[in-house]
């Protein structure tokens, strides 16, 4: 009997799911995004866009690329989940709090602040209620298997 392991639209497909349910919890959720979440998604993107590549190029390999582009995701949401732990802060200078800058007074503060506030990185997240896992915890947890599921299918034969 034949094993299924996962085929580079599948991965393709499941890769694009995450950083569209993200912008579902957005819209229609209303949660608002920090700038480690946006970095979170990108991967996601190129990881889907190698493994449809896989359906013309050699599967193996752009599975593998798939996977280690993934990665990435989980490589930025594990620095999500330290900072929203406090076990460090942000590498990204967008999610600390605003400060006056070079302002001379504060009309000027107003105007250099964003139009909307940013959520703060180190603000957890849960998107379930009473699931102590925040959203960056989540994606860790699916980004690391989904970069599984297409190293296993890059070492699939056939």
């Amino acid at each position: 009997m034949r094993r299924l392991l996962p085929t580079p639209l599948a991965v393709a497909a499941l890769s694009a799911a995450a950083p569209l349910l993200a912008m579902a919890t957005e819209r229609w959720g209303g949660l608002n995004p920090c700038l480690l979440c946006l970095w979170q998604r990108w991967p996601y993107w190129l990881g889907a866009a190698l493994a449809l590549l896989g359906l013309l190029l050699p599967r193996r390999l752009m599975l593998a690329l798939a996977g280690l582009a993934i990665l990435g995701s989980a490589a930025a949401a594990a620095v999500h989940v330290g900072v929203e732990a406090k076990w460090w802060p942000s590498p990204l200078p967008g999610c600390a709090a605003p400060t006056a800058g070079g302002a001379r007074s504060v009309e000027e503060l107003m105007n250099s602040l964003a139009a909307a506030p940013a959520k703060p990185c180190d603000e957890p997240t849960y998107l379930i209620p009473g699931l102590p896992v925040s959203m960056a915890g989540m994606n860790l947890i699916y980004a690391l298997g989904l970069a599984g599921l297409a190293f296993a299918g890059a070492r699939q034969r056939g």
